[in-house]
């Protein structure tokens, strides 16, 4: 028999498993706030349908500092921030075993009023390439090499800007477009500015309005790039590029707090949500003579997102709805915001979204696996894993999810 036929087959076999290898290398990645999209929702396979009594399988889990900052997992490592008294740290760990790779720490005073719920920091780090980047709860900017920890460029946005750091401290997570990274800084003419990446100079810095604690994302309308912020009083659109005003829509809501990342359903409707008696809409996008036309689809009362985040599933928005009250999981129709149903069960809760399941973290630190439809949410498991508060949001990549309260860190196996 000739070994052609063989060599070519061992040819396509080596090049099959190279292929499988490179998607699930790309698939293991968060590197942002929010994840790959920015929106919770990740691209895996071969989550369980239920776990043991006690939870899914604990990897690992050690002590962390205080904080609210989100986990980013790249390859091999992990980044957060956290905080030990009166000072802030950017740290890696290894993934497989939590332990600490490097840190970097900054002198970062709190107020009483930081430390009323937690002082932080809350804003999630931002990967581009062989770059780090975080910004703490006094609005200190660092570039850090990912590998080494080393600063290659740092910035007091607070001092350079002549920014007042908000009474809850800065929560705004960094995002990274072309080649940019961009942030809300403040008022009077820097809503928004973008840094080079390689040397923080200034590339533009526009915007006159409130900066509250929302972090921004970008979406693809019409063939044009557009970045959506949550403003203290509205929902804009601005051009990426140089920070042109392109549109803005009101939702005002008490003390300025629109605090969630507006979600965007991929073609042409934004949600955006708030307590404190405010509520949800949808804005509709459309081109009129070339410029983009936002349009309020619906307002309801009913939906009202604190400091959480939602995800979309088909013709649904998913999340938790309330403030200093009740909390319910709960779902609203993209097209009608009408309310199907509310969950009972659960505190304030963040949540990730994957192979058709819903992982959420309710703020006492209960964990549930459960799916979302329509109709209902039919919760499978559920366990204790955390402490009081836990409103960092879950990082969920591959099997492997990364969850934190206000003293510790932990690796789970949900595959």
């Amino acid at each position: 028999m000739s070994q052609k036929p063989m060599i070519i087959r061992n040819t396509l076999c080596r090049t099959t498993l190279l292929v499988l290898l490179s998607l699930h290398s790309a698939s293991a990645q968060w590197l942002q706030w929010g994840g790959p999209n920015r929106n919770f929702t990740v691209e895996t396979k071969r989550l369980k349908d239920k776990w043991p009594d006690g939870g899914p399988k604990k990897l690992w889990q050690r002590e962390l500092g205080d904080g609210y900052s989100t986990i980013l997992v790249d390859g091999d490592m992990l980044y957060t921030m956290y905080r030990a008294g009166q000072e802030e740290f950017t740290i890696a760990l290894d993934a497989k075993t939590g332990k600490t790779l490097w840190e970097h720490k900054v002198f970062s005073p709190t107020t009483p009023v930081m430390e009323e719920y937690g002082a932080g920091p809350s804003a999630t780090p931002l990967i581009v390439g062989d770059k780090l980047y975080s910004v703490g709860t006094n609005m200190m900017l660092h570039c850090f090499n990912k590998k080494t920890g080393d600063v290659i460029w740092k910035k007091s946005l607070a001092d350079e800007f002549g920014a007042s750091i908000q009474d809850r401290g800065y929560t705004c997570s960094p995002l990274a477009y072309k080649d940019t990274i961009i942030l809300p800084i403040t008022k009077a003419g820097h809503g928004l500015t973008a840094f080079h990446p390689d040397t923080g100079s200034v590339i533009w810095s526009k915007g006159d309005f409130g900066v509250t604690h929302s972090s921004p994302i970008i979406i693809r309308f019409e063939g044009e790039d557009q970045l959506v912020y949550f403003t203290a009083d509205s929902l804009i659109g601005v051009n990426p590029s140089n920070g042109e005003l392109l549109w803005g829509h009101e939702h005002k809501t008490q003390y300025g707090a629109n605090l969630m990342t507006p979600l965007w359903n991929g073609k042409d409707l934004i949600f955006c949500s708030a307590a404190y008696d405010s509520g949800a809409r949808v804005v509709k996008l459309s081109k009129k003579d070339g410029k983009t036309v936002p349009e309020q689809l619906w307002f309801s009362k009913k939906m009202r997102l604190h400091h959480g985040n939602a995800v979309t599933i088909g013709d649904h928005v998913y999340g938790s709805s309330g403030d200093f009250g009740p909390a319910f999981f709960m779902a609203a129709e993209w097209q009608t915001g009408k309310t199907p149903w509310r969950a009972r069960g659960f505190k304030k809760a963040t949540c990730v979204h994957g192979d058709g399941k819903m992982i959420i973290l309710d703020e006492d630190g209960n964990l549930s696996l459960a799916t979302a439809t329509p109709e209902a949410l039919e919760v499978h498991s559920s366990a204790k894993v955390g402490e009081l508060y836990s409103w960092a949001a879950p990082t969920l990549v591959g099997t492997k999810l990364y969850l934190r309260d206000r003293k510790h860190i932990w690796a789970f196996d949900v595959g």
